[in-house]
């Protein structure tokens, strides 16, 4: 059943009220956006940044990087160069090679892969990203 009219959200929950005659504003404080910001890991050789700000995907040029895709599928992969993508959907967990542990990553990842890594994708939900070689 779709949604009809409008829903007065301080009936549901009366802490929604705004107190303040000033202009609504819909940015997170600073300190709170930088908070929710998720810090880069590193795990088996593989960097992930989850969620990455849209600054920072604007200032590297990402979306006007090339793009790769592939069904669910499982296949090895050599990375002749250093690679950086950008999820922009799907799911896969990588396994380097002499690992028994998979590193996951998925839509909204910002990733790198080192020069020389051997692994195996296997990619559980179709994948579209942007891609870089350095």
């Amino acid at each position: 059943m779709g949604c009809i009219g409008v829903v007065n959200v301080t009936s549901i929950n009366p802490y929604l009220t705004r107190r303040s005659n000033k202009p609504y504003n819909s940015r997170r404080p600073s300190s709170m956006a930088a908070a929710i910001r998720a810090e880069s890991t590193e795990k088996l050789g593989i960097t992930i940044e989850k969620n990455p700000p849209e600054s920072k995907l604007t200032q590297l040029g990402v979306r006007s990087w090339p793009k790769w895709g592939c069904p669910p599928s499982k296949f090895p992969w050599t990375y002749s160069a250093k690679e950086t993508c950008y999820l922009l959907q799907g799911k896969v967990k990588v396994y380097p090679n002499g690992s028994d542990e998979g590193v996951e990553i998925e839509a909204g990842d910002f990733v790198v892969f080192p020069k020389g890594m051997s692994c195996t994708w296997d990619v559980s939900v179709a994948v579209d990203k942007h891609y870089q070689f350095e």
